[in-house]
């Protein structure tokens, strides 16, 4: 028979599309009335009329914790600031075909072969273009104070020549596993939290290896890659997760809303996967001092000062 953590009267936080709202449950049922079914909750929105009420299921609610209301008010402010670009991207795209317009009214004169076959391909790239923006979008949430990690970083890398010492004091793979072992006490009784959770640690980890000598290292830093990976070799099950760290991964999820847009993911699997790496990003924020070291050293230093190895440096 079904169970829930949730309670008639209790006072939550509820999903609605992409913003976590506070909410109250009015009532509990088995879908269908059928008690083999899941429970199914009718909540109250706060500060809403009751025309909105709704039946909703587990999976969307959250318990009212100082963590969850924390990750309630960036979610808000990140749908906020996206759909001022949003509307801003739009005006200019709309800029943009009233241009277009104009000058296809002046080619449609003219009779030059082959100008109605080049007009109808930008249409199709247009209705592409279109299709790829309205896919669900994995917003994550970064704090102000990462985001700044990830330009000094840049910086120190780009600018001054220099790389992280590595391996990592405290490794990506330490840091998940920090993570979780701080999120068990909370989700305690809720097996589907804790799957969800770890099927999340070891997709973004599987992940970080494969993105890694493809889009996350800096010119500088591929010298450093490349004699790691001679010098040692990594025992079964172990990765780049094992080496890298902290500034590594948050150029990661810096880059996550593009590599998830062009995934097949359905709304709810992408509204769970923002929730908990936004949840993970506001983590390692407050614990940044403990995970992010200051330690570069010069791109020499890390490899053999071979004319060979000078060269791919530069």
């Amino acid at each position: 028979m079904p169970t829930s953590m949730y309670t008639k009267d209790e006072k939550v936080l509820c999903f609605h599309h992409e913003i976590l709202y506070d909410a109250k449950i009015l009532d509990v049922r088995h879908q269908d009335g059928d008690k083999k079914n899941p429970l199914e909750f009718l909540v109250h929105y706060k500060g809403w009329k009751n025309t909105w009420d709704d039946w909703v299921l587990e999976d969307r609610l959250r318990k009212a914790t100082e963590e969850n209301r924390e990750l309630a008010a960036n979610l808000r402010r990140e749908v906020e600031t996206s759909t001022r670009r949003n509307a801003k991207t739009n005006k200019n795209k709309r800029a943009l075909s009233d241009r277009d317009s104009v000058r296809d009214s002046e080619e449609r004169g003219s009779s030059v072969p082959g100008r109605g076959n080049k007009r109808s391909k930008g249409e199709n790239d247009i209705e592409k273009e279109e299709a790829f923006h309205t896919r669900p979008s994995i917003r994550i949430v970064m704090p102000d104070n990462l985001k700044a990690l990830i330009v000094d970083d840049w910086e120190r890398v780009t600018k001054n020549s220099s790389v992280v010492k590595l391996p990592a004091e405290k490794t990506i793979r330490q840091i998940f596993q920090d993570w979780r072992s701080e999120e068990e006490p909370k989700r305690k009784g809720n097996r589907i939290d804790m799957d969800v959770l770890d099927e999340v640690i070891a997709g973004m980890m599987e992940y970080f290896d494969k993105m890694l000598d493809k889009i996350l290292l800096y010119r500088y830093e591929r010298p450093q890659y490349r004699m790691l990976r001679k010098k040692h070799q990594p025992n079964p099950g172990e990765g780049p997760v094992d080496v890298y760290g902290a500034e590594h991964l948050i150029r990661l999820f810096s880059l996550l809303p593009e590599l998830l847009a062009q995934t097949n993911m359905d709304l709810q699997s992408t509204q769970r996967l923002r929730e908990e790496l936004s949840k993970f990003s506001l983590w390692l924020s407050k614990h940044s001092e403990k995970y992010f070291r200051t330690e570069y050293i010069p791109v020499e230093e890390t490899y053999e000062k071979s004319p060979k190895a000078t060269k791919s440096a530069r």
